[in-house]
């Protein structure tokens, strides 16, 4: 929720979403960038995990990447994620925090009759984890040869030992679901404006009587998750700024390095529309949040990232990078700004 005064004091960050990622002084917007970033950066073959990991008991190599990405972006962030937040008890909406969301969204919404839309929303949900059964029940083929019993029965989105993207994208967003349609968590969301009250009405849908391989699925994943060891650490910022003292310290990247590997851009559909190095642009996502864009000097454009300069700086200068695709990139005239 605004103002998000760490954000937009420190970086000079008016993108109204969530997650950001710092690296140095490279800021990314957006969940799939993120992941590309972390990928490229931080990859599998210096000793660090990946959402990625081989597909197996195939036999050729699959390069599954956009596929999940796809899965990731375009099915679970979208479609899933209206069914599940369709879920929400009415009570968070006659908060702060249903006006803020209002906002957020462009448009006023009514308490009631969002209420009345749950069981359609339920009745949605329902239809998605029908989809999602068939790809999850029967577990893995003979064929892969398995580290274990446990891990040859367990069937991931991919035909990967281990969890992929797709994985890790379902299971948050359905977790997420369960939780909130209970009313588990409210409580914090609404900045105390409603207390953790909610009914389960996820479990009538999820069970493992009626999607026993999404069940299982689910189940073996989040053991996953509980298996790998804990790297967060949270630093309490008016105790310890040292984190932004290193940031401002971050060596920026350099040219060449800016951009996650993608096919080289077209060499005239950006020109054509005055999107080049050096141009006032705007920067908004295509869904929710086009009423807080980020303004700023281009500096690097590519098929899928761009690269901007915040014209409201922070403390500390950045450089905030956007994925293409579930964002528009108009130019803006100074004049205007």
């Amino acid at each position: 929720m605004m103002p998000r005064p760490l954000l937009h004091n420190t970086f000079g960050v008016t993108y109204r979403k969530i997650p950001i990622l710092a690296l140095g002084r490279e800021l990314y917007c957006d969940t799939s960038l993120i992941i590309e970033a972390l990928e490229h950066y931080f990859p599998s073959t210096d000793g660090w995990g990946s959402v990625y990991p081989p597909a197996e008991g195939l036999q050729n190599e699959w390069i599954y990447r956009g596929l999940a990405r796809g899965f990731a972006s375009f099915w679970i962030d979208r479609p899933f994620f209206r069914s599940t937040t369709g879920l929400i008890p009415p009570s968070v909406w006659r908060t702060s925090f249903g006006t803020d969301r209002a906002a957020l969204i462009g448009h006023a919404l009514d308490p009631e009759k969002l209420a009345k839309k749950i069981p359609e929303n339920l009745s949605r949900l329902d239809l998605h984890l029908s989809l999602l059964e068939p790809m999850l029940s029967g577990g893995r083929s003979g064929s892969i040869s398995a580290a274990s019993k446990e891990e040859e029965d367990t069937a991931w989105l991919l035909p990967t030992r281990k969890p992929s993207l797709a994985d890790l994208s379902l299971y948050y967003q359905l977790r997420w679901g369960c939780d909130i349609a209970a009313g588990r968590g409210i409580y914090n969301l609404t900045g105390g404006g409603t207390g953790d009250r909610g009914e389960d009405i996820v479990s009538g849908v999820f069970n493992e009587e009626r999607y026993p391989g999404v069940w299982k699925w689910f189940h073996a994943f989040e053991a996953y998750i509980a298996s790998l060891p804990d790297r967060e650490t949270t630093v309490d910022d008016e105790k310890d700024s040292s984190w932004k003292q290193a940031l401002k310290d971050a060596k920026p990247l350099a040219d060449d390095e800016m951009l996650v590997p993608a096919t080289a851009p077209h060499p005239s559909l950006d020109r054509q529309r005055g999107l080049v190095a050096g141009a006032m642009v705007s920067v908004a996502p295509d869904d929710t949040g086009r009423n807080d864009p980020t303004v700023g000097k281009l500096v690097k454009i590519g098929t899928e990232e761009v690269v901007i300069q915040p014209k409201e700086r922070g403390e500390v200068d950045v450089r905030i990078h956007f994925p293409r695709l579930g964002f528009v990139v108009r130019g803006v005239e100074e004049s205007r700004l």
